[in-house]
């Protein structure tokens, strides 16, 4: 993964080149990084969409052959035959993508290891905005709130409807106890992380939200429609 660090590091550091403002400069640098993952990103959105679409007839078959899981399987596999589904399509594209966001973090986090001697780092303004240090925690807390409030729209995006019925489902319970306890858990650990690496997870949130929106939107619109 050292290698993967060092290419991006370089990145960032071109790019720091280019303008100067180290605060911009991993803005611009999360922007890129998350372009150059879009097409994972697209697919695993994708999978996640016929995933949400499918999960009520999943449900109907788990019911229906609760007690027969050799016939339960069957039928699923049927099922994703029929719609043309992989469960595991939406799994590999994060596999990929893990490495990379590894690596991503590691050169926010160390700077001076994989973009700046440390003598160039300790000569650079890292101010930014109301932040008096990027290689230090956010003093008024406004960037770990904002990591929390991105994570748990993200996350929330992509969570499956609860049904209107009064069943309850201890699978999709267990998800939204899930979803609401990470981003706090996010916004924790953003308290003492370094500013810049929040601010990257920030950006890099805002813009999956954006790609989750303009994917996910037309399909909630044209269901309505129906």
């Amino acid at each position: 993964m050292g290698f993967i660090s060092q290419a991006l590091g370089d990145l960032l550091r071109i790019i720091y080149n280019f303008i100067g403002d180290y605060g911009y400069s991993i803005i611009v640098f999360s922007i890129i990084a998350k372009t150059i993952l879009l097409p994972l990103n697209i697919k695993q959105t994708q999978s996640m969409k016929k995933m949400n679409l499918l999960n009520p007839k999943m449900k109907e078959l788990q019911e229906k052959y609760k007690n027969d899981k050799a016939k339960l399987n069957e039928k699923l596999m049927e099922l994703y035959k029929e719609h043309n589904y992989n469960p595991a399509s939406g799994c590999l594209p994060l596999l990929i993508q893990l490495p990379i966001i590894f690596a991503l973090f590691s050169v926010i986090q160390n700077p001076t290891t994989y973009v700046f001697t440390p003598e160039q780092f300790a000569n650079i303004s890292r101010s930014f905005l109301w932040l008096p240090d990027l290689s230090k925690a956010d003093p008024i807390y406004i960037l770990p709130v904002l990591s929390a409030i991105t994570t748990f729209i993200q996350t929330k995006m992509v969570t499956p409807a609860t049904p209107a019925s009064g069943a309850k489902d201890p699978s999709a319970s267990t998800m939204s106890t899930m979803n609401n306890v990470m981003p706090i858990m996010i916004g924790v650990m953003s308290l003492k992380f370094p500013s810049g690496v929040v601010l990257y997870w920030v950006i890099s949130n805002t813009f999956t939200i954006i790609q989750q929106y303009f994917m996910i939107r037309p399909a909630v619109i044209s269901k309505e429609v129906k």
